[in-house]
């Protein structure tokens, strides 16, 4: 058997500090595998910029001029981070035989494709880079990052515990993949919706080599808001039955309040109702920005507009489009 074509898909934005260092760690990666003949000569890195407004692009056409193995495409602005990953996966689908994803900064353990590549030569369709500790991260981001996953599960959403986007995914996975038409994404809850084979390769994450990180708690924040409501109508049910038990709690208040009146007890008081009105009042507008966020996410996937636009590419893979008739 052909030993398979890897593409090392590498989303970028604003990385140009990194990115000539990681560059190397990923070209070395490559030639390693292909020496060991685990993976095709002709394997590549195909680098994602997602909009960037420092030298990132420049500094991935330099590259590819420099060495074949290096690939680059530029989406047309700025989309984030979910749909640059795609686009190279999309991009790259018909000319590999597997990807795998990684981000830029070199945090992840580039050393983990190593037994990525072995999962699938032993028939995993689908590989994922689970992190095995987080001692890298402050107090703060390791439980709220646990708790999210755990909540995700709760919700009902079926996610890998500990992983994010560095995994191996096959051809026949991503021709699968490319049939989720969804607009919004979150990769790491719909990938293990396709199926196939899987298994998970642990590895130790490190500090960032260069630069500083483009994910603060805000975005953090938003992906996982949408990886719950992307992912399961739970909360919408959970809104459901709690609006039954307020509405039978406040059936039997009712209830008190006309035996209290009937029998001349009722003693007049505005606190009581104060508080009710503004806890209920509360308890609907929170309601309400759930249901909300629903049907804005189903507003934008009506319009079903395109998730990524590609505005330029290096020459060998302007010239492999061009021949693909796309």
């Amino acid at each position: 058997m052909k030993p398979p074509v890897l593409y090392i898909v590498v989303p970028c934005y604003n990385e140009e500090e990194v990115l000539p260092t990681t560059s190397g760690m990923f070209l070395k990666k490559i030639q390693d595998l292909a020496a060991e003949g685990k993976i095709a000569e002709n394997s590549r890195i195909l680098f994602v910029n997602d909009g960037s407004r420092d030298r990132t692009w420049d500094i991935i056409t330099s590259l590819s001029q420099k060495d074949p193995h290096f690939q680059g495409i530029a989406q047309s602005r700025n989309r984030g981070h979910q749909n640059a990953v795609l686009a190279g996966l999309m991009e790259c689908m018909d000319r590999c035989d597997i990807t795998i994803s990684i981000d830029c900064d070199g945090q992840d353990d580039i050393n983990a494709m190593d037994k990525m590549v072995d999962a699938y030569l032993d028939g995993c369709e689908i590989v994922y880079g689970v992190r095995a500790a987080r001692d890298t991260d402050t107090f703060f981001k390791r439980f709220t990052a646990q708790s999210f996953y755990k909540l995700l599960n709760a919700m009902g959403a079926e996610v890998v515990y500990n992983h994010a986007d560095y995994r191996l995914m096959s051809s026949r996975a991503l021709h699968e993949f490319a049939k989720f038409k969804e607009v919004n994404l979150y990769l790491r809850g719909m990938v293990p919706m396709v199926g196939f084979k899987s298994t998970c390769v642990a590895y130790d994450r490190h500090e960032r080599i260069a630069g500083k990180s483009h994910y603060p708690l805000s975005k953090m924040l938003g992906l996982a808001f949408d990886g719950i409501t992307s992912l399961s109508v739970k909360p919408i049910r959970l809104i459901t039955l709690f609006g039954l038990l307020v509405s039978l709690i406040s059936f039997i208040g009712i209830i008190w309040v006309l035996i209290t009146a009937l029998t001349g007890h009722s003693v007049a008081g505005w606190a009581s109702n104060v508080c009710i009105v503004c806890f209920m009042g509360g308890i609907q507008s929170m309601f309400l920005g759930v249901i909300g966020e629903y049907i804005g996410k189903i507003y934008l996937e009506t319009k079903a507009r395109p998730r990524y636009i590609i505005s330029e590419r290096t020459e060998e893979m302007e010239e492999t489009h061009d021949a693909s008739g796309d």
